[in-house]
């Protein structure tokens, strides 16, 4: 058994992917609990969609991908909040329209490249055991950044997210907090695209805390089940990638849909065999 789990580690890059997919694990279910709180899953979809155009004119200048993904991420977060917050469209209509001319620029863009199949498969499904040194780097900093950020702005996020009248009443910066965790997505997105890649983005944010949610009620717990969730996950995830011979952001998002699955049927007092018990 042990050398079953120490046997992919004397290889470096599994092991600067081990610890690229606990970060992610980790920063994107932490984060995840307030997307699923604040029903943001369908603007996390579309912005992980969205940064792609970013990535591709990183990819065809040779620039690190990243720094694409976060300015993209960065520039569709704030415009998708100027949109919808001017009262004309609403939220749903604005991340509607941005997400689709912004992902067909950014298959218009790498279909001018000769490699065109083979890179969209590696930003749709991620290269966990592509991860540089540089990228372990910037994956770790920027995960940070947004653990700190989570942290100290812990009480207005969960004063916002559960009660926006009170919110309003302890006037609360309201559209600082709003941007402010738009652009903590954009940038968790830009943690998570090489573990698991532009398409299967929004399982790391959702599908951990989701199955915390049907665990806890109190936000703490959650946050904490949902990172433990989480990093199994990633980790069981690289593990069948490297004895199964698959990919490793598809097998991670797998571990974790089997995770909500199973907590789905027999989470306590809620899950569905309880309930017909």
């Amino acid at each position: 058994m042990i050398n079953w789990f120490i046997e992919p580690l004397q290889y470096s890059f599994i092991l600067r992917a081990l610890i690229a997919a606990v970060v992610v694990g980790i920063v994107g279910s932490v984060l995840g609990t307030y997307v699923i709180l604040r029903g943001m899953a369908f603007f996390g979809d579309a912005l992980a969609h969205t940064i792609l155009p970013g990535v591709v004119v990183a990819f065809l200048f040779g620039w690190p991908l990243a720094v694409g993904a976060l300015v993209m991420g960065l520039l569709t977060a704030l415009g998708i909040g100027a949109l919808s917050g001017q009262g004309m469209v609403k939220e749903d209509t604005a991340i509607g329209v941005i997400f689709a001319g912004a992902f067909a620029l950014g298959v218009a863009l790498l279909s001018a490249s000769n490699t065109y199949t083979v890179d969209l498969a590696h930003f749709l499904f991620g290269n966990l055991l592509g991860v540089s040194v540089s990228d372990l780097w910037l994956s770790i900093i920027l995960g940070l950044i947004v653990l700190l950020a989570i942290f100290l702005f812990y009480k207005e996020f969960l004063v916002i997210s559960f009660d926006p009248v009170l919110a309003t009443t302890l006037r609360l910066p309201a559209n600082f907090l709003r941007y402010l965790l738009l652009v903590l997505i954009a940038v968790t997105i830009v943690v998570s695209l090489q573990v698991v890649g532009i398409a299967l983005m929004m399982a790391m944010l959702v599908t951990p805390a989701a199955s915390a949610s049907l665990l806890t009620r109190r936000l703490p717990p959650m946050m904490a089940i949902a990172a433990v969730i989480g990093t199994f996950s990633s980790v069981s995830g690289l593990y069948a990638s490297y004895y199964f011979d698959i990919a490793s952001g598809p097998a991670i998002v797998l571990v974790a849909t089997l995770i909500f699955g199973f907590v789905f049927v027999f989470a306590p007092g809620r899950g569905i065999a309880w309930q017909k018990r």
